[in-house]
């Protein structure tokens, strides 16, 4: 597959001379500039402090996108399958946007693959905003900033969005909470059918799809999945089971009508509000654990105290968990002094 090439949308946002200011980056992005678009995703991807502006003025026009969640193990062919959805969507008329997580460098930070080599030149097409993001540690295979990054690109105009997660171990089951659609794509190899029910895959799937089907086992894995599927008591939707040759295209016509056929049923029967509001609640708790997250640990005291009670559990004078609650308790008087300080009101010290 073609590696994606450079257009003048990745020129960096850290050159000086090139960085405009904050009010003309959301005037060109309200005029459609990509490149606009990247660097605002940039600022809000980076958690810089303008961030939370951007995202408080876009948030009006964020909820007109259909949010598809890409998940399934390594191999399966995710990408390539994201990639001939893409051409379909842009054939239909659709302007589609592409989140696509990719592991993080523990030495970096950033995403290994970079700019995704393993997306065709779909991802260049002037309809089409693509975006690859480091998972930075995620076990869920997003990233913290993955529901703000497709955020901006809905206020883009993005009518649908594809969120490919990592695909690493079995713990990417946090899609399905900022997706309205989520997407299991298996393959006939490594007993996948197995790996899908240890995995919780079977109860978050809203579809199915055995990709790669022309490679022997495809049609034993679908009825493996199908009997799965019999086994439990569906009160609405069914997910249904597709093969697919990505490469070659079969099956995504008959993908893509389901995708909008679980819209429509989503619509009808009012769970499309229900998947934005629990959706809405997981983002809430995320920026909530993030907050609270940076403030604790940027604190040199909480460090230092850190530090201390390591060397006293190697001594033998203290246990994990005595130190983990001493360090909780230090923290919340921490953050206390300092809303008391930042309401103008600092405490008196006792005694």
């Amino acid at each position: 597959m073609a590696s994606r090439t450079a257009t003048e949308d990745d020129i960096p946002d850290t050159e000086p001379d090139l960085v405009p200011s904050l009010d003309d980056l959301l005037l060109r992005f309200d005029e459609g500039s990509k490149r606009a678009a990247a660097r605002l995703i940039s600022i809000v991807e980076e958690g810089r402090p303008e961030a939370l502006a951007i995202l408080d003025r876009l948030y009006p026009r964020v909820g007109g996108a259909i949010r598809v969640g890409v998940t399934g193990p390594p191999g399966a062919g995710k990408s390539t399958l994201a990639d001939r959805l893409v051409e379909l969507l842009v054939r239909a008329g659709e302007k589609p946007g592409i989140v696509a997580v990719d592991p993080t460098s523990p030495f970096t930070g950033g995403a290994l693959l970079g700019d995704r080599v393993r997306m065709g030149p779909v991802a260049n097409h002037a309809d089409v905003f693509f975006r690859s993001l480091g998972s930075r540690g995620s076990l869920g295979g997003l990233s913290l900033h993955t529901a703000e990054v497709a955020d901006v690109l809905d206020a883009f105009g993005c009518s649908w969005l594809l969120l490919e997660t990592v695909g690493v171990g079995q713990s990417e089951l946090d899609v399905a909470q900022k997706a309205h659609t989520t997407l299991v794509v298996l393959v006939p190899e490594s007993g996948d059918g197995i790996q899908a029910m240890k995995a919780g895959l079977m109860e978050i799937a809203d579809i199915f799809v055995v990709n790669k089907a022309d490679r022997a086992g495809a049609e034993k894995l679908l009825e493996e999945i199908e009997l799965s599927i019999d086994l439990k008591e569906w009160l609405g939707w069914r997910p249904p089971v597709f093969l697919t040759e990505a490469r070659g295209g079969r099956g995504v016509e008959e993908l893509h009508q389901a995708l909008l056929a679980h819209r429509r049923w989503l619509e009808e029967h009012g769970m499309l509000q229900q998947k934005r509001r629990q959706a809405l609640e997981s983002r809430v708790r995320d920026l909530v654990e993030d907050v609270l997250h940076r403030e604790l640990w940027q604190n040199g005291t909480l460090l230092q105290s850190l530090r201390d009670g390591l060397d006293t559990i190697e001594r033998g004078e203290d246990s994990p968990y005595q130190l983990a609650r001493a360090l909780v308790e230090q923290g919340r008087a921490a953050l206390a002094v300092r809303r008391a300080l930042e309401r103008g009101h600092p405490r008196e010290p006792k005694g």
